[in-house]
């Protein structure tokens, strides 16, 4: 039988007691119907499970004491950054979600040249909340013991400006690019991988990716949608160099 695994945004230690989030309380209490005494896994990103049991189940509150840990050795080897535009819709949920499970370490959203996308500051923090939540649940579902991050909406020059030289191959997705992902060498660094959005990368996008050392990943002869070009390159680069 699975167990019941939440994430909670708590430190965690032995025999602490502590209140489940509403809706994952909400969850346990009145979808699942768990009662006092039955068993579930709690996790805040720090590596490990945590064995957990239910203490008090009420309308408004649900309490675990938390009875053991364990050691999650889930995460990959091979530590990528997904770079996606923001694409439409329920686009950017399902790309944040799949690419958790498929263990990507960080997750940033850009605007680019061809952006169909306009967040103002307001829309911009609240969607960075919900993306946020994807990713936490996915970790529940998949089993990751770390949570990526998920870096605040930002232009690509922004990104670019504050991007650090620290041994990272810079990949970016190009019908144009002759790259390809056997023919790659990672170091612990990892990798940046770049992917635009539905109208692609535009010519200037292109010329400062570039310029900053982003050499053109080919997956082939067919053109990827935007929600599917990230996640198949992250399948083919888990697949050759990390632990797929």
């Amino acid at each position: 039988m699975r167990t019941t695994r939440i994430h909670v945004d708590h430190p965690l230690a032995l025999a602490a007691e502590l209140p489940l989030p509403a809706q994952a309380a909400e969850h346990v209490a009145r979808v699942l119907r768990m009662e006092v005494g039955d068993a579930l896994t709690v996790f805040n990103g720090d590596g490990f499970d945590y064995a957990a049991c239910l203490v008090r189940v009420g309308k408004r509150e649900v309490i675990v004491r938390v009875d053991d840990r364990e050691e999650i050795t889930s995460e990959s080897p091979l530590r990528l950054t997904l770079v996606q535009a923001v694409a439409r819709g329920e686009k950017m949920d399902l790309i944040v979600q799949k690419a958790t499970e498929l263990g990507v370490a960080r997750i940033v959203p850009l605007f680019t040249e061809r952006s169909e996308v306009k967040l103002d500051a307001a829309r911009a923090e609240k969607r960075l909340q919900h993306w946020r939540a994807v990713v936490a649940s996915a970790c529940e579902q998949s089993g990751r013991g770390r949570i990526p991050e998920v870096m605040p909406a930002q232009s690509l020059q922004a990104w670019l400006a504050g991007l650090r030289d620290d041994g990272s191959q810079r990949l970016a997705l190009l019908p144009e690019g002759t790259l390809r992902a056997r023919e790659l060498r990672f170091g612990e660094a990892g990798g940046w991988l770049v992917v635009g959005p539905e109208g692609g990368l535009g010519e200037r996008d292109v010329a400062v990716l570039r310029e900053a050392g982003f050499q053109g990943l080919c997956l082939g002869p067919r053109i990827l949608r935007t929600e599917t070009a990230g996640l198949a390159a992250l399948a083919a680069l888990q697949a050759l160099h990390g632990d797929l």
